[in-house]
């Protein structure tokens, strides 16, 4: 069974762990989004992953991740949160091409559900620290990080 066929008939299982493992983050604004909204999101999300593996084409998650990280910051969501749906589908679709592919098909299996995400969560971050620098925003105020920075 290859990555497209895994992915595919696995479809909803993959689904509902991503799902559990997010709720086990006890993040604050997935929880108050509620079940349906949570499970459309990483739905949405985890279309977004097949049709860039099967398509081999990053646009459609480029331009998702852009939007969601405009819409997330603009509705108080700290970046933190909005990573973490991301890496926990990631972690649900590395373990089932572990547990699924030979061991032959696993590296480029991997690095095609890696690229795929790691291409939206980096436009996910750079988007949202664009606009995070806009505004100030005390989650990414660093002078707090560093000694001697009072006089700046």
């Amino acid at each position: 069974m290859g990555l497209e066929k895994i992915l595919r008939s696995h479809r909803e299982e993959i689904l509902a762990k991503a799902i559990a493992s997010l709720h086990r983050s006890h993040l604050e604004h997935y929880e108050a989004a509620g079940a349906d909204e949570i499970r459309g999101r990483l739905g949405t999300l985890l279309n977004l992953v097949i049709t860039a593996v099967l398509e081999r084409n990053l646009a459609p998650v480029i331009s998702h991740a852009s939007a969601v990280a405009t819409a997330r910051f603009e509705a108080g969501v700290d970046l933190a949160e909005v990573q973490t749906a991301y890496n926990v589908l990631e972690e649900v679709l590395w373990l089932e091409i572990l547990k699924t592919l030979p061991a032959a098909d696993q590296a480029e299996a991997l690095g095609l559900v890696g690229t795929v995400l790691g291409t939206g969560k980096d436009m996910l971050a750079r988007q949202y620290v664009s606009l995070a620098t806009q505004t100030h925003t005390p989650s990414l105020d660093l002078k707090a990080l560093f000694s001697g920075t009072d006089s700046l």
